[in-house]
């Protein structure tokens, strides 16, 4: 094969593995690790790279499990203009003896799961007192460290079929609180079947002291048969009420180092290249991604990864993306930072470690998460293919024997280029298409937001801490939780939207802090008192527009 033919075959197989996921795994995770003999527990097995997890060989489950039911399910969805494929394997299993079990490590077409281990303790014995209906809070620990995670669990136990089951919704005024998903288990109580419902909540404290739970309360009715076609099926109204919870929350200590708190189970930090770093060369580019995974934290709450620009190696960042995950313990944290490095000239470049302190707040000790630094070694540009700056007179007359050679790369460029026109094209059609869909259909199309409440308050976090980057982030956020169809990526964009001076302001000086020539220290206080009052402006106004209308909408 000449080098013409090479070069294509280098180039396509870039195209192709660029267009396959950024990482390719099963994971496997259960609903809870700690049991009783007679519980269910649930075991999901979900890979995203076409692997079948429904052909998965379980006969290792079956030395420590039972298993009770098993359903496959599949999900595809494309969002950008990205494909994703996930297929996920659901097994609802029961232990067969008490002890520490193992659910060992899987192989699913030549991936392989992690271990997994679950804890069982003998069935429970439980006064009931009689009652076929009992409803209790529990939290997971007595002391929370302020801004870390505190997991409350509401549990309903019947023995008895309900109806309309309800429960309170929390509000706490010193917290975040976010809702976990609800799990539901047979039970054996007192050698009585059970049907058990838990629902978990993620509570991070924003204030060191006490934190007040208030008693919960749950409603339901006892299904009961009709007697006659007159007989409405009602039961009996069922009222429980749980004890309310005091928790003690600590403050951050003295002896951590770090500006930004990070009170955390686990911290990890993850780096990925979109080529392997050792083959770079002047005037390509290459895109460095740093991943942070912090178990018992929220994405918001994660730092920066900052790119620090070296003689010869520049960094353009890319806008961060910042997600929540439920895992067994929780919530996990991501924030992933990714910026495209183009070196400009050949030579060797010492790209630092990071290092990130954080607080493990099972050890009770200060720990650290550390990327270690790297030689990137550039090797210098290929004939044709210079470092910016650097063209020179002889490239600038053809040279015999490079005609095939220039056409085939043009030819690949022209069709990468097509590509990308049809995308924005395809892109644009969508959009003008939405302009022109009724307002009420946009709402019902709009994806489920975090509440305002929730995002409000994460910037008057990230204010507080004096942290510029996470309250742009936090600000974008919030503004564009308050009304249904806003896409506002910037801060002058929300600065429009709320047509306040002083906020206005407020979000320039941000901004300047950020992007500014000058880099200073920034204060987030004023920042936080000009949202509270533009915050309050909003509410009020929506109030007003709502009484004005004649007939108001389910989206008002």
């Amino acid at each position: 094969m000449n080098k013409s033919g090479s070069r294509l075959a280098a180039l396509f197989c870039v195209l192709v593995f660029a267009a396959l996921p950024s990482w390719a795994r099963v994971d496997v995770q259960v609903d809870r690790s700690q049991v009783y003999m007679g519980d269910s527990l649930r075991l999901t097995l979900t890979a995203n790279n076409g692997e079948d997890v429904g052909a998965t060989n379980l006969q290792a489950i079956l030395n420590d499990f039972e298993i009770l039911d098993r359903a496959v399910s599949s999900n595809i969805s494309i969002v950008n203009g990205k494909r994703t494929s996930t297929k996920e394997l659901r097994l609802e299993l029961t232990p067969r003896r008490t002890g520490e079990l193992r659910i060992p490590a899987l192989e699913i077409d030549g991936v392989r799961t992690r271990e997994m281990r679950i804890f069982v303790s003998e069935a429970p014995t439980l006064d009931t007192g009689g009652q076929t209906v009992i409803f209790e809070a529990e939290v997971d620990r007595e002391s929370v460290y302020v801004q870390g995670q505190l997991i409350l669990t509401l549990r309903l136990s019947q023995a008895i079929n309900l109806d309309g089951r309800s429960i309170s919704e929390i509000e706490l005024d010193n917290a975040f609180v976010k809702t976990l998903e609800q799990n539901s288990f047979q039970r054996r109580i007192n050698g009585r079947p059970w049907l058990v419902h838990e629902v978990r909540y993620a509570i991070f404290p924003e204030q060191s002291g006490s934190l007040q739970i208030p008693a919960q309360t749950f409603s339901g009715r006892i299904r009961e048969a009709r007697r006659s076609l007159f007989d409405s099926g009602r039961g009996r109204l069922v009222r429980r009420q749980s004890e309310a919870i005091t928790v003690t929350v600590k403050p951050r200590p003295a002896e951590y180092p770090g500006e930004t708190w990070l009170p955390a189970r686990r911290v990890d930090l993850i780096e990925e290249w979109s080529v392997p770093p050792e083959q770079l060369q002047a005037g390509e580019s290459a895109t460095r991604t740093v991943r942070i995974v912090g178990e018992g934290l929220q994405g918001a709450q994660l730092p920066p990864v900052l790119f620090t620009p070296l003689e010869g190696l520049k960094f353009y960042p890319d806008q961060p993306q910042i997600s929540d995950r439920e895992v067994t313990s929780g919530l996990q944290g991501v924030r992933t930072d990714s910026a495209a490095v183009v070196p400009t000239q050949e030579g060797v470049f010492e790209i630092p470690e990071i290092r990130i302190p954080w607080w493990d707040t099972e050890r009770e000790q200060l720990r650290y998460a550390v990327l270690p630094g790297r030689s990137l070694n550039v090797a210098a540009a290929q004939p044709g293919n210079s470092a910016p700056g650097s063209i020179d007179a002889a490239t600038a007359a053809p040279v015999p024997g490079t005609t095939q050679q220039q056409d085939a790369h043009l030819l690949v460029w022209q069709l990468i280029a097509a590509v990308s026109v049809a995308g924005w094209l395809l892109t644009l059609a969508a959009l003008w298409r939405l302009s022109k869909a009724p307002r009420t259909m946009a709402a019902q199309q709009a994806p489920v937001a975090d509440g305002e409440r929730r995002l409000f308050k994460a910037l008057l976090t990230a204010c507080a801490e004096n942290d510029a980057l996470r309250t742009r982030d936090a600000c974008i956020r919030w503004s564009n939780s308050l009304e249904h169809g806003l896409l506002i990526t910037t801060l002058e964009a929300a600065a429009d939207y709320f047509e306040d001076e002083d906020f206005r302001a407020e979000l320039q000086r941000l901004d300047a802090s950020l992007y500014g020539t000058a880099q200073a220290d920034w204060n987030g206080a004023r920042l936080a008192e000009c949202a509270k009052s533009v915050r309050t402006s909003k509410k009020s106004a929506g109030e007003r527009n709502k009484d004005l209308q004649l007939y108001p909408t389910a989206n008002a």
